[in-house]
């Protein structure tokens, strides 16, 4: 996605996320430190709170083998899998649920703009149907890479058509192509790759990204093993405070006298009010002399 318009964007996502969530009485978990992150070395205990969310779409571009998917990554990464479904849970308990979460997993669609709740640190994983290429389709990856998100962005596409399931026959806005001329409907067919288009209404876009979509397993896990190893520390490039120390007080300055060829001069004052309340290693005074 263009990321120059996003310069200002800083952490106003963070903070507009933050609020959505107060709105809906939703304890904020800070970052994902507290129950994702630890140092080098994982600790156990902390691994043991640590869970997946793989976002369940119950009607239409199914992963129908999701059970399957799911033993998986509970293997793979030794967590619990929590699914969730826009059908079955109130949008505040789903917010509630991904707030927490390590990884959020899910197929392309609207439901991805939840990744917004996601703790500093999470990954997000996007799986895409046959014939839609990833690249080209790049909301939920350019809100993952936002500066001050700090999400980790992996997807994977089916490459098998073997692997998809098709439905011509249903409405257009669900991806039907019955209604198109018989040339029109065998070229979306034969098409390997959904070709350039303008947003949102082309027949052969809605026809593919409708389709329903068997997992490969291993493609998927070999996908989803070289993403985490680019995923970065965040904790390490963790912006800092950008809350400052106040001015200090009561600055003094007195010279005296000790001898006919030697003078004192003594710099006095008392710190910042708000020094004690951040969270700082050392301060430096810097004292200018006119």
């Amino acid at each position: 996605g263009p990321q120059s318009q996003h310069v200002g964007l800083r952490n106003e996502v963070r903070q507009f996320a933050r609020a959505l969530m107060e709105k809906m009485n939703i304890t904020w978990v800070e970052d994902v430190e507290k129950n994702v992150w630890s140092t080098e070395v994982e600790n156990d205990k902390e691994k043991k709170d640590q869970y997946i969310v793989v976002f369940s779409r119950s009607t239409t571009r199914l992963m129908l083998n999701q059970a399957e998917l799911i033993m998986m990554l509970s293997q793979e990464f030794q967590m619990r899998v929590v699914t969730v479904s826009l059908e079955e849970q109130s949008f505040p308990s789903i917010v509630q649920v991904i707030s927490g979460a390590y990884m959020l997993v899910s197929m392309h669609g609207a439901q991805l703009i939840t990744s917004l709740f996601l703790p500093r640190g999470a990954s997000v994983v996007e799986l895409y149907p046959f014939a839609v290429n990833p690249e080209q389709y790049t909301p939920y990856k350019t809100l993952a890479s936002l500066p001050g998100m700090d999400l980790h962005y992996i997807s994977w596409r089916n490459t098998r058509e073997e692997n998809t399931i098709t439905h011509p026959d249903r409405p257009w806005e669900q991806g039907g192509i019955a209604h198109l001329e018989k040339e029109e409907q065998e070229r979306i067919l034969a098409s390997k790759d959904v070709p350039r288009h303008l947003c949102c209404r082309n027949p052969e876009w809605l026809f593919r990204i409708y389709q329903d979509t068997l997992v490969d397993i291993p493609s998927f896990l070999e996908v989803l093993k070289e993403g985490m190893k680019t995923k970065p520390s965040f904790l390490k490039s963790k912006p800092a405070s950008t809350v400052h120390p106040g001015r200090v007080r009561e600055p003094q300055c007195q010279t005296s006298v000790q001898t006919t060829n030697e003078a004192k001069l003594t710099v006095s004052w008392q710190i910042p009010w708000n020094l004690k309340y951040l969270k700082v290693r050392e301060v430096k005074y810097e004292v200018w002399i006119q």
